[in-house]
């Protein structure tokens, strides 16, 4: 069963041959595996396991991918791409797979040539992460033939969701909103990090959660100033904080959680000086959430907060980021940032700091949509209790 709906795979499509016409590209050739699978699944609603792969998108006729023979009938019960062709370049290394049928590039590009007519120019979506022997075997293939990259304006096409996909991503928010609770209610003393992520895990899976944005992340005492920690066997020990996050997917959209809670129940005066800090920050970001600020103005106050209170040395990340087929994607309002928030964007307020001599690392985070009236809470309880946290 897959996840694209017919009718948004062809207003994708759509878009895609604009940027087709615009740069004059006979075929458009999009790089994916599991570790970059936006650009992939915005065509498919689908990306293989074990191998990588590229959608193929002529500038007429039908779309196809570019994988292997694992991912062949995968792909065709599940992806709203269907048209498929094996190469050795996608597959699992050394694995033979005698029964399938798998190409090379020079044998694509005949096929294409006669097919389409003569291809002059591709375009490349994800050239910058593609393996070398990849983009090797794409140039030597396709040979005299113009390679452009594209990877900017296609990845543009993705800023602004549509109606369906803020529907996802508001489905994956409820979700976020049961993960929080379930992990929050297994922090105890002597209980280990992967307890506590285990219990957000299994609320998402049990509510039709379709994968997830990242691993939990479960981080207490020292172990929070990992910026992005994983869950350990470590057990939870009286007095901490416990940094908490979980990124549930709904047909492949990312919601979002993260908080920091203290082992015992109760937050102490200083934990709670803490978390007042990142609320106020957390809600000077979010009031510069308005159509037509820029990156560096959206992050402008909350560093002039954290600078007041001598908390900038301990800053990694930016304060705000959209959020879609990846927990954090472009653009990202950061400090050097001139992209203009829109409508139709999700936009997740993201406040934390990390190496701090008394607090470690903290976190808090949660996500809006935004409308030409304002930023809508993709989670109003999380929107409460993050700016609650300032009000302590």
């Amino acid at each position: 069963m897959g996840y694209l709906p017919t009718s948004e795979c062809d207003v994708r499509l759509a878009g895609v041959r604009k940027i087709m016409d615009a740069k004059d590209l006979d075929i458009l050739l999009v790089y994916y595996d599991e570790f970059n699978i936006g650009n992939g699944w915005y065509l498919t609603g689908w990306c293989p396991q074990f191998e990588s792969g590229a959608v193929l998108v002529p500038r007429q006729g039908d779309p196809m991918i570019l994988g292997g023979p694992e991912s062949e009938p995968f792909a065709r019960q599940d992806s709203a791409i269907t048209e498929t062709r094996n190469f050795p370049v996608f597959m699992v290394p050394d694995e033979e797979y005698p029964n399938a049928i798998i190409i090379d590039f020079q044998k694509l590009f005949a096929e294409l040539n006669a097919t389409l007519g003569r291809v002059k120019r591709v375009g490349l979506v994800g050239a910058g992460r593609m393996p070398a022997d990849c983009h090797r075997q794409i140039v030597e293939g396709f040979a005299g033939v113009e390679l452009v990259d594209v990877t900017r304006e296609y990845v543009e096409l993705r800023y602004i969701k549509s109606p369906w996909e803020i529907e996802q991503i508001r489905a994956a928010f409820r979700l976020a909103d049961d993960c929080c609770q379930a992990m929050k209610d297994a922090v105890a003393p002597g209980v280990s990090e992967i307890e506590v992520a285990a219990a957000g895990e299994y609320a998402a899976r049990r509510r039709g959660a379709s994968g997830f944005g990242f691993s939990a992340i479960v981080g207490s005492g020292r172990r929070a100033n990992a910026v992005v920690p994983t869950a350990s066997a470590k057990k939870l020990q009286p007095g901490e904080l416990v940094m908490l996050g979980l990124a549930p997917k709904v047909q492949g959209y990312a919601g979002v959680f993260g908080d920091s809670v203290p082992v015992t129940g109760s937050y102490t005066a200083d934990q709670k000086e803490c978390l007042r800090h990142l609320g106020e920050a957390f809600r000077l970001t979010k009031e510069q959430l308005t159509v037509g600020r820029t990156g560096r103005e959206i992050d402008a106050p909350a560093r002039t907060y954290f600078k007041k209170h001598n908390l900038s040395r301990y800053l990694v990340c930016p304060f705000a980021h959209t959020i879609g087929l990846h927990e954090a994607e472009s653009p990202f309002f950061g400090p050097n940032s001139d992209d203009v928030l829109r409508p139709g964007m999700a936009v997740c307020v993201d406040v934390s700091f990390f190496g701090h001599p008394e607090w470690n690392g903290v976190r808090i985070e949660t996500g809006f949509e935004i409308t030409a009236q304002g930023a809508v809470p993709f989670s109003p309880k999380m929107d409460r209790i993050l700016t609650d946290h300032g009000l302590r």
